[in-house]
């Protein structure tokens, strides 16, 4: 079987940074993926689609110092669906990707810069009771 999951888009508001109890850093981004197309009418149409990214350990880290609001990156990871219960008792779901792999297409302010490849190692990933949340 195969979770795999590649985007390259723009962060969409500054990274939040936390960490476990034990130290280890966590990422929460959000990436926005644009596409665009004309209707039968032949007019420009464009669909932004929104994607929860989780770093973890060292890949968070990086991400907390280099990356911001606006920037490009490419990010590379697997689906993940997680289920809690919040305060009122509800049971609540996210889907999102955990990223792996990241590269900086472009610099904090937009401009273009020099790729940067940044890869997770294993042992970088909390154990799930490890993950504050």
């Amino acid at each position: 079987m195969l979770n795999r999951v590649e985007l390259i888009g723009h962060i969409g508001q500054t990274p939040e940074i936390r960490y476990t109890q034990d130290k280890k850093a966590i990422a929460n981004l959000s990436v926005a993926t644009s596409e665009s197309y004309k209707d039968k009418d032949g007019n420009k149409q464009e669909n932004t689609e929104w994607h929860r990214v989780v770093a973890f350990g060292k890949l968070a880290e990086i991400i907390g110092e280099y990356c911001g609001k606006g920037q490009l990156i490419y990010v590379a990871g697997k689906i993940r669906t997680r289920k809690w219960t919040d305060k009122e008792g509800q049971e609540r779901y996210t889907t999102e990707i955990v990223a792996n792999e990241m590269k900086m297409l472009s610099k904090k302010d937009g401009t273009a810069s020099e790729s940067h490849d940044q890869q997770a190692q294993p042992s970088d990933f909390p154990e799930d009771d490890e993950i504050p949340f």
